[in-house]
């Protein structure tokens, strides 16, 4: 082989990330900014090109879009602007609520995916609903991140045709490179929600299936204005709650605390955090889940702000029980906090955080009067060819002598059009009293082949025993795991089937600490029906090692979902399978678990949503009910406009005999402009005893609480 033949070989393996040839698209400048009031009467969208010609990619790729949609787009040196005639010749089936941020996505709506830096490596995607109401996310490896909330504006409204909207997004919102020329890339996005059809413009091929970032049209700007971009989010929290003491309820604990967030952007592509006493409550109550006869501790999703600039570049897709290699949710209440987030270069990609966590040591941590835990994060990538990259990790938490550090890499690579190898590799130090000194490794290799017509997945991943991660999200050590899976995709010529997509899927996994194997099999089936009716089943037959013992866990399933109208939707969830209890001296039982949800909005501005849970464990040897665990969740919601809404959360749980009540007043004028008042109380179950406590079901105030949070967003 030649020399010329090896250098083209490395530059088409490890290029500058740029794999789309198309011609760059260039969008119509404008001298006179559109209004942005859901109104298309702007000279701007007289004289931008028009895109039409939207193709599905769901639920079957390259189908006409059922409604007509055009899509506009305009600039200037400080804006970005678009505009959708959304055509509809049934205005009157069209999903529109006046939902709070984030809330719309079973609405109809369209969306602006845009990938700044057109390196194929993560995109900004922008929602809005016929309402003009805004959702925002960040979608990198596969995954996409719905908890970030970006500064931009929006107007819709509905009319006869359809609906049109508007949008203006800040160059200071997003990060992009260069000035005179600006290179990104995007694609146009059309949701119908009662007939489950996503539509796009450019056409993504089937071919290739849902790898987005590949499959984007690529645009050119320039003459953007340099700026500086300078944030100050300051913040004032008061709380204060009660708790029953000797019969009365007593003040507990009462404070107002003050705390200040910062943003520098360093260049246009790289950005400095800095927060000191930052507010990180949680103003979205988590959803309750069933916590009890849990393996690992349960999984919640980061809401906090601080954390969110950013978040994409530390997304990981793989699967194995290291689930992820940060986790900021484990940084529980920082005193301050630092973090630098962006690109050095067209190619190189770090995310840094360091943090001082007021978390006193528990008691696995030798030091129990260290007052912090200190968190250190570091995170560095390199793309190559199309959404290929290359990357490392460190993570650190160190408190007082003990330390848990985990070091190492992972990588993704474009095999073909429709396969994609990743991989990593990380290595723990710990130090605390459970485990004194320890050293271990986690590794994980996995393929998927994703088109139109099938999907193919297989894993391999190893994990040691003294491997543990306190900054990232570790389910289980001590194994080696193979997990495969095959799909293939079925479109019949049926009105009542528009896809079938049957599995079967298997893993088998090596216990370390016991020496003997468990695995599973399983098959299940995927139905979409008219509408956006869907039904999944699924029976898998298995078996789990816990504490040197295999216990079987085989077992069924099924969810139904579907939208029956624009007022009401159905959501249910049936599972059957045999179960651990997992005590110390652990046994084999049943149960079953069901989850259900109806959701009705008789109007615009009303929501109201009934959830209900329940899991029941009955040991196998005599069949006796060892416990029951219901969770009823009702919440109410009343968005006056778009800014302005109240929300009332009443939640009642069996197993731990009480019931939860929390109320919200939120005013958010823009992401980080806002002004809450939540108020919240817990009334548990009497036992009995006592001369006021003689009916067990009775239940009395034994919690409650209120909180008054402002903060306003100031930007340079």
């Amino acid at each position: 082989m030649n020399v010329k033949a090896i250098l083209l070989i490395l530059l088409v393996s490890f290029g500058t990330g740029c794999g789309y040839c198309a011609d760059f698209f260039q969008p119509l400048r404008v001298g006179t900014p559109p209004i942005i009031d859901g109104i298309l009467n702007d000279r701007a969208w007289e004289n931008a090109q028009e895109l039409n010609g939207f193709k599905t990619f769901i639920p079957d790729f390259e189908k006409d879009l059922s409604e007509a949609t055009s899509a506009y787009m305009a600039y200037d040196s400080q804006f970005l602007y678009f505009a959708f005639r959304c055509r509809d010749r049934n205005p009157k089936k069209i999903k529109a609520t006046m939902a709070k941020r984030d809330e719309l996505y079973t609405d109809d709506f369209i969306c602006i995916n845009l990938d700044t830096f057109n390196d194929q490596q993560s995109l900004y995607a922008f929602y809005a609903n016929p309402l003009g109401i805004q959702g925002d996310s960040r979608f990198s490896n596969n995954v996409e991140d719905f908890s970030v909330d970006f500064v931009w504006s929006s107007a819709g409204r509905l009319d006869e045709n359809g609906y049109t909207i508007e949008m203006r997004i800040p160059f200071k919102s997003i990060r992009y490179a260069g000035r005179e020329r600006v290179e990104m890339a995007i694609f146009f996005e059309r949701y119908i929600s009662r007939t489950t059809e996503h539509g796009s413009y450019p056409a993504f091929r089937p071919e290739k299936g849902y790898a987005f970032l590949t499959q984007m049209m690529p645009l050119k700007l320039r003459d953007i204005k340099r700026y500086m971009l300078l944030e100050v989010l300051p913040d004032f929290v008061f709380s204060q709650k009660h708790e029953r003491d000797e019969g009365m309820m007593r003040r507990s604990f009462s404070r107002g605390e003050v705390g200040v967030t910062g943003k520098l952007g360093i260049t246009s592509k790289l950005t400095l955090d800095v927060a000191w006493n930052p507010d990180f409550s949680q103003v979205e109550s988590d959803a309750g889940q069933v916590d009890a006869n849990l393996r690992y501790d349960l999984f919640y999703a980061e809401k906090r702000p601080f954390f969110l600039e950013g978040s994409d570049i530390f997304l990981q897709s793989l699967s194995s029980p290291f689930q992820s290699a940060v986790h900021t949710r484990q940084i529980v209440d920082p005193r301050i906090g630092f973090k630098l987030s962006g690109k050095l270069g067209r190619q190189d990609t770090v995310g840094l955080i360091y943090a001082l966590d007021e978390t006193v040591a528990d008691g696995l941590h030798s030091d129990a009067g260290v007052r912090d835990a200190v968190f250190t994060i570091f995170r560095y990538k390199h793309s190559l060819w199309q959404d290929g990259y290359i990357g490392a990790f460190y993570t650190a938490r160190e408190q007082g002598q003990d330390h848990n550090r985990v070091a190492g890499f992972d990588g993704r690579f474009r095999l073909s059009s429709a396969g994609v190898f990743s991989f990593h590799g990380f290595a723990s130090f710990t130090r605390n009293l459970e485990v004194q000194e320890a050293k271990g490794t986690a590794y994980a290799a996995r393929y998927t082949h994703f088109n139109r017509n099938l999907e193919i997945s297989g894993e391999l991943y190893g994990i040691s025993r003294d491997f543990f991660s306190e900054s990232g999200y570790l389910t289980r050590n001590g194994v080696t795991g193979l997990n495969a899976g095959l799909s293939p995709k079925l479109y019949p010529k049926s009105t009542f089937f528009r896809k079938i997509q049957p599995s079967l899927f298997g893993s088998l996994i090596r216990d370390h600490f016991s020496g003997l194997n468990e695995g599973r099999v399983g098959t299940n089936a995927a139905f979409l029906f008219p509408g956006n009716a869907m039904l999944t089943l699924e029976a898998w037959l298995a078996n789990e090692i816990f504490l040197a013992k295999r216990f079987d866990i085989s077992g069924f399933r099924l969810i139904f979902q579907n939208q029956l109208n624009k007022q009401l939707s159905l959501y249910g969830a049936y599972r059957r399978e045999s179960l651990i209890r997992y005590v110390s001296d652990p046994y084999p039982g049943y149960g079953n678990k069901l989850v259900g949800q109806v959701r009705y909005q008789p109007s615009d501005h009303f929501d109201l949503a009934v959830m209900l849970t329940f899991a029941d464990f009955f040991r196998r040897s005599d069949g006796s009910r060892e416990f029951d665990y219901t969770i009823l969740r009702n919440k109410i919601t009343y968005q006056m406009n778009r800014f302005l809404f109240f929300r009332l959360v009443v939640e009642y749980n069996s197993y731990w005999e009480k019931i939860l009540t929390d109320f919200l007043a939120s005013f958010t004028y823009i992401p980080g402009t806002v002004i809450q008042f939540g108020y919240g109380a817990q009334y548990n179950r009497q036992n009995g005893e006592g001369e006021l406590d003689r009916d067990p079901d009775r239940y009395q105030e034994m919690k409650r609480g209120f909180f008054f949070k402002a903060s306003y967003l100031w930007r340079l």
